[in-house]
């Protein structure tokens, strides 16, 4: 995969979470700093997460802040009062819109941290980089709940972690078999469908309250 296609992919990714997070920043009324911190947090946490455990020193983030830079441009771009009213207005439009684009950041992310792990391990097994994948992926938004007071949404809402641990499988699998373009399009692929579907239909994995004797 070219460094410029990979490069728009994450940019996408980035924009994605960045609107999720400044959305919860909003819903809890935080001031311009929170929501910019919020939705900066939950763009690029996932990535430093990735390249603390691949010993990536400093982080991608860092190096390159334009995914930063995107992110917090993103995040005061929601806070404004027009885009506001926008939301309030058609939100089950918003919704919609939020729901694809966080899945195709969840997919993005997914992949992203993979080719990460493939490259600084090339004959890495697949525990590491499916492990990656996934904490690329959450990781961002777990650390969005935490700071905004919320149960981490990977616990409770559908399929949302197991999504992106079926994307890096297929990811995964077929990184030697196929080009790696073709590979890291399966894993989003798969990542995004299971998610709509999952959010169209309702999955959930087992709750604790779900057992009842």
């Amino acid at each position: 995969m070219s460094a410029t296609l990979f490069l728009i992919m994450e940019i996408i990714g980035t924009v994605a979470f960045a609107v999720s997070g400044a959305t919860t920043a909003v819903k809890k009324n935080m001031d311009i700093f929170g929501v910019a911190i919020l939705g900066l947090t939950t763009a690029v946490g996932g990535g430093i997460v990735r390249d603390l455990i691949l010993g990536i020193s400093p982080p991608i983030t860092f190096q390159k802040p334009v995914y930063a830079i995107t992110a917090i441009c993103v995040s005061i771009l929601i806070f404004l009062p027009a885009v506001r009213r926008f939301i309030d207005r058609e939100q089950r439009i918003y919704y919609i819109v939020l729901l694809i684009l966080d899945s195709v950041g969840l997919g993005i992310f997914t992949v992203s941290g993979i080719k990460t792990a493939y490259t600084v391990y090339p004959k890495s097994g697949m525990f590491l980089v499916i492990f990656v994948g996934v904490v690329t992926g959450v990781g961002g938004g777990v650390m969005r709940d935490i700071m905004a007071d919320n149960t981490p949404y990977i616990f409770v809402k559908h399929f949302y972690a197991t999504a992106s641990l079926v994307g890096a499988f297929v990811c995964t699998f077929l990184w030697n078999r196929v080009p790696q373009v073709y590979a890291m399009l399966a894993g989003i692929t798969a990542t995004l469908v299971l998610r709509l579907l999952a959010a169209k239909y309702r999955w959930s994995l087992p709750k604790a309250g779900d057992l009842k004797q």
